[in-house]
Order: C-alpha cells, then structure tokens, then sequence
C-alpha cells in the first residue's frame, strides 16, 4: 500500500508538469487535475475530497490573498512613480554592477527576519525588475540572491513560525537557536544566492520577462526623492519589526496591543499602501483617477497567481488527507541514524511530498520528538535547525513558492526547476551541513 501511494503520488506530479508544459492547460487547472486524481486512486472517501481541497485552497489564500493584492499594489505605485528606479539608481551608484547579487542577497536576508517569504518577494520584486532595467543584466543575477536571502531566513531563523513551532516541540532555548540559525544562514544563502546566481545566470537566460510588475521610464524630475523611495519599500518592513518587537518594549499594553496589529502583514502593507498612495501618487502630480487606474490594472493580473498558489494549497491538503506524509514519515522513521540526520531526512521528505516548509518542519518536529525523550546528548538547538535545513528542500510544483517565484520572475516551469528548485536545494543541503559542522564543536 505504501509503495502504491507513492506511485501515486509521483504519477500526479507528473500530471501536473504534463499538463502545464505539454498540453498548455493553465496551471490552476493542472493542479486541480492532478489533486482529484491523487485523491481518488489513492482511496479517499469520494464525500470528503472537495472538503480537504476547499480547505487547502482556503488555508493558504487566507492568510496571503489580502497580502499578495496590497503588495501588488505597493508594487505598482513604485513603479509608476519612478520610485524604483530611484533605489536601483542608488545601489548601482553604491554597490558598483559587480557587487549587486551581494547587495540583493543581504536586503533579502535582513527584510526577511521580520517578514514572511511571500511578503518579502513582492516587497523586493519591484526593487529586482528596477535595478534589472537599470543595469541591463539578466534578472536572475539580481533575483535569485534577494530570494535566497528570504528564503533561508524563513526556513531557519525564529521568528519564523515553523521554527518557533519547533523550538516549542523540542524546548529548544529560542535565543540559541537565532543565533546559531543566523550562524549558519549567512554561509548558506550566500552560497545558495550570489555564488549560485553567478554561475547560473551564464547558463540559463529566460525567455519570459515578469509581467506581474511593470517598471515604467519616468522622468528624473517627476521622481520622488531617493529618501522618500527608501522609506515606502522598507515601511511594512519598519511597521512589521514594531509588531515582532511589541512584547519586549515596556509599553501599556493598549499601545502593544496597536503595535501588533499595525505590525501584522495585512495592515502594514495597507498603511504602506496609503503612504505610497500620497507621496508618490498625490505628491508627484497624480490625481485620485489617474491612481485608481493604476491599482484596478494591477490587480488584474493578480486573479491569476491567486488561483494557482490556491490550487497548491489545495494539493498539499490532498497529499497531508490521503496519508501519503504519514507513509513518508513511516519510511525515515525505520532507519537508525542520528537523530539530526533523521529529523533532516524526515522534514525533506515531508516538504517534497506536501510542499510546505512550515508542514514539513512542525511534522518532522513532532516525528522526533518522542525519539529523543530519552536522549540527553543531543544539542536541540541545532535539531531545530536541521529539521528547517530539510523543510526547504526541492521546491516543486506543490509548493506555493514554486508558483510565486515562476509568475513574478516570468519564468517557464523548466527556467523555475533549473534556478529556484537547485537554489532552495542548495540552500537546505548548506544549512544541513552548516548544523552538523557546528554539532561537532558544541
């Protein structure tokens, strides 16, 4: 039976790259395909599959819809007011054009500590495609290293939920952790982002170019000022951190109560919106038509992603509801190995099979955790962050993020496994190998 679900599963994954590259249907569709096939070869109750799809779309787009649209949004704004441009400018002024992978790479991984991956693209995206026409490169040299940065921030640095979800299962100490995981971060997204960018921007040009941001030509004297650019992309950033930092400033706890709330990432980017909406709308000349114009065209393109990162949501609830994470989880729970090997071994796995990062680290988490009740010499700090080391690996077509990075960076489903997938892969065998290294000297 195990081995059947498998077959299965693998059959369905297949399905869903058939479908996209072979018979052009749209990815939503091919998705949706592959989950109902999954679902009734793999013996699910016929009553119960719409249920778990509903709920895996409606997991995932609740928490990122109102989210992906305000990014758009902010997006947009820094386009058509020349305020990208503007900070691209500035790091080619700064950085030099060599330096740029190393600049994106370290603004990914320090937006990224308080912001959740998906926030954290659409606020670097429209920063990526302007200093991408600026600088005439291929984008993936400026993208991949702004991505990696996000990514393995999300994956092993608290306050991350998959990592604080770890750091409770095991009782972890939560200041360790971070640093450590920041120990081990730098290294990995370095090797994962600007070394890995270099080497594959020579091999793969894409074909596609990102349709979802357009960055216009405007003026130098119709621009806003570079101060005023700055502070509109790292707003939700600053209003973010001020909601991560609330219970450790001694505030009333109405005034926590408000910085955790502005702090969420719907209402962050929201007052974002509106201070995009002034001082590079109003500000710069634009009439109240002229900026509803532009947030009704961008948003347009957005139904798009919404249903394909919804019908992954989807799948990944098909593949958690059908078992086919339990018989993963079986299979590397038989092999005697060490247990960071094992909780490695186990989040992969589980995150090649459901697609969530966050899945992967709190099931393998809660794999292990009987396993090492009786072990006193295990350093669970670095548990921890093997386990997230193995939640990032092979990003693939169950993955929202796969989908995300594909449509903003206008990549084809090929140009997406040849950069994201060997960058998240990179990134998680980086930051495996990073842990152990430090197991034997701790």
């Amino acid at each position: 039976m195990d081995a059947y679900l498998l077959l299965i599963t693998f059959l369905a994954i297949v399905i869903v790259i058939l479908g996209v590259s072979w018979f052009k249907w749209h990815a939503f569709i091919s998705l949706l395909v592959a989950s109902m096939f999954l679902a009734i070869f793999s013996g699910m109750s016929l009553d119960k599959i719409v249920t778990a799809y509903e709920t895996g779309v409606g997991g995932v787009l609740g928490h990122l819809v109102g989210i992906l649209a305000l990014g758009t949004i902010l997006g947009e704004m820094l386009s058509k007011s020349g305020a990208g441009i503007q900070i691209a400018n500035y790091f080619i002024k700064m950085f030099g054009e060599k330096k740029l992978p190393w600049a994106m790479f370290f603004s990914g991984f320090i937006i990224g500590i308080p912001v959740f991956f998906e926030v954290g693209i659409l606020i670097l995206l429209p920063l990526v495609i302007s200093i991408q026409k600026a600088s005439k490169q291929n984008i993936l040299l400026i993208a991949l290293p702004a991505i990696a940065g996000l990514s393995i921030v999300h994956g092993i640095v608290p306050p991350h939920p998959g990592a604080i979800a770890a750091i409770g299962i095991y009782n972890a100490n939560l200041g360790k952790v971070l640093l450590y995981s920041l120990i081990i971060a730098i290294p990995a997204g370095i090797l994962g982002g600007p070394l890995f960018a270099k080497w594959v921007n020579k091999r793969v040009t894409p074909e596609g170019e990102p349709k979802l941001i357009q960055v216009e030509d405007v003026s130098q004297s119709k621009m806003p000022s570079a101060g005023i650019s700055f502070l509109t992309i790292l707003m939700p950033v600053i209003l973010m951190v001020l909601g991560t930092a609330a219970p450790y400033l001694r505030v009333p706890k109405l005034v926590e109560k408000i910085f955790a709330f502005i702090g969420s990432p719907l209402i962050a980017l929201l007052l974002s919106c509106f201070f995009a909406y002034y001082f590079l709308g109003f500000r710069q000349g634009m009439d109240r038509k002229l900026v509803k114009k532009f947030t009704e065209e961008c948003l347009l393109p957005v139904g798009s992603i919404i249903l394909i990162i919804g019908a992954g949501g989807g799948f990944k609830q098909i593949l958690i509801d059908s078992g086919v994470g339990d018989v993963i989880a079986r299979m590397a729970g038989h092999l005697s190995l060490s247990p960071l090997v094992l909780a490695f071994l186990i989040a992969a796995l589980i995150r090649i099979a459901t697609g969530s990062a966050t899945v992967a680290l709190t099931t393998a988490a809660g794999i292990i955790s009987p396993v090492i009740a009786h072990t006193t010499s295990i350093n669970l700090e670095l548990l921890v962050i093997a386990t997230g080391a193995g939640s990032l690996i092979f990003s693939h077509v169950n993955d929202a993020g796969f989908w995300m990075v594909k449509e903003y960076l206008g990549l084809s489903i090929k140009e997406t496994f040849k950069t994201w997938t060997v960058l998240e892969t990179i990134l998680s065998l980086a930051g495996f190998a990073g842990a152990l290294i430090l197991n034997m000297f701790l």
